[in-house]
């Protein structure tokens, strides 16, 4: 059985360019396992209808024949089909409010959804995933808005020449011009009054590493979360490179309970019993970068009340920008009161008001809050996305969906990530249920 698949054309914004299988990956799977595609036409798609067409498949805008929809973005609900099955990152494990009625109407029309958010291994780490690329793009963001915000405040740096991310015609362009900027703060360095200029990164997983690769572009120096507490009071600082510090859970948070050791695996099963500890490091941090998974259980690296402490001095703090490339609305950094999109990244929350002014320009930290960052980078997100998804998609063609989900033959992987099976949720995701 070889159930016909199709690729839908991503209209969630103008933003949205990437496909979740670039057309060399789907001329190989034709040619290799003889499953048939249907792609739908785009205009703005990072690879052309043409492309899709010589790999094999059927360009065309009615996908109704396919019994398996691919997207990336959450699909409309007026356009859902009964008994369907779709993969596309839909937004709802949290229970998220505004992707309820999405969920709702899977249930409704008898479809299958599988969440590439879900798709794991047995140490549940991701296998599926846009982290890298968020990251990459994020801190092109995050170091333009710090060249950007010092020069509004009068220091003139080579990090206000750097461009938009998606103005860049390749990720690779993007590297280049970020190697001539870290050889110009070489040769220039930064001044006194900024020095030492520490870029403090929150998390280490994908998002993180691919910030750090972009970070590694210019002249860096890592240091440790314990040596940045002292790092101002050293006499031989250099102004010839940016000071970066990777902090780890242990560094954020401290058990509620005095004296006992930080535990990683029950901060993760319990975090309640958990509180911040990342207050004493934002004095001393220039840009804070948020590549951290955050939910309502886990404490906050900065809440709105530090955040009016910092900024409520006679003088304005070191801290002068905060990328949050994790970007939950007031969420893990509270301050993120909305969501950017690429062409106006940046906002000003303005600590007297709790408000959002557009730029860089204010009394408040600049905050960086991009939504859709693969999006910048659209052609290496979706290549590198493809590269993963591949091997599971002659088992997914295979696949019988019309018996039980018990007997469903679908690898473990893709078998962990399905919510909605035969419009009912499934066994692991049936805690859903209140929210819906």
């Amino acid at each position: 059985m070889n159930n016909l698949i199709g690729l839908r054309c991503e209209d969630k914004n103008q933003w949205e360019r990437r496909a979740p299988l670039t057309p060399t990956h789907l001329a190989r799977l034709i040619q290799q396992q003889q499953i048939e595609f249907l792609v739908q036409p785009s205009p703005i798609r990072a690879f052309p209808d043409a492309g899709y067409a010589a790999a094999g498949a059927t360009v065309q805008e009615d996908l109704s024949a396919a019994q398996i929809i691919l997207a990336i973005k959450e699909i409309p609900v007026e356009l859902l089909e009964r008994g369907k099955t779709y993969l596309f990152f839909s937004h709802t494990i949290k229970g998220q409010p505004h992707n309820m009625p999405l969920l709702r109407r899977l249930l409704e029309l008898d479809c299958q959804l599988i969440d590439y958010e879900r798709v794991v291994d047995e140490q549940n780490r991701r296998l599926i995933f846009f982290g890298q690329h968020a990251g990459l793009a994020g801190m092109i963001d995050t170091l333009r808005a710090l060249g950007q915000r010092l020069a509004w405040e009068g220091w003139a740096t080579p990090l206000a020449d750097i461009r938009p991310t998606y103005t860049y015609a390749d990720l690779f362009a993007a590297q280049s011009d970020l190697r001539l900027i870290g050889q110009r703060l070489i040769e220039e360095g930064w001044p006194l009054e900024l020095t030492p200029l520490v870029i403090g990164l929150a998390g280490y997983g994908n998002v993180s590493r691919g910030a750090q690769a972009i970070l590694d572009l210019l002249p860096t120096r890592q240091i440790s979360p314990g040596e940045l507490l002292t790092l101002a009071e050293q006499e031989d600082l250099d102004r010839n490179i940016i000071y970066k510090v990777v902090f780890k859970e242990e560094d954020t948070v401290e058990p509620l309970v005095e004296g006992q050791p930080f535990d990683l695996p029950e901060f993760f099963q319990h975090p309640e019993r958990y509180r911040s500890r990342f207050e004493q490091y934002l004095p001393h941090l220039t840009v804070l970068v948020n590549c951290i998974y955050w939910d309502a259980r886990y404490p906050r690296l900065l809440t709105k009340a530090i955040a009016r402490q910092l900024y409520g001095g006679d003088a304005p703090p070191k801290l002068r920008v905060i990328g949050d490339i994790s970007c939950d609305i007031e969420g893990g950094i509270e301050v993120t009161v909305k969501a950017t999109e690429p062409d106006a990244p940046t906002f000003v929350w303005d600590p007297a008001t709790d408000t959002a002014l557009d730029g860089v320009a204010g009394q408040g930290p600049v905050i960086m809050a991009v939504d859709n960052l693969p999006c910048e980078l659209p052609v290496e997100a979706s290549t590198s996305f493809s590269e993963a998804l591949l091997p599971f998609i002659p088992a997914l063609a295979a696949c019988d969906f019309t018996v039980d989900f018990e007997q469903c033959t679908l690898p473990p992987e893709l078998k962990r990530a399905t919510i909605v099976y035969h419009g009912e949720l499934t066994p692991n995701y049936r805690y859903l249920e209140k929210f819906i």
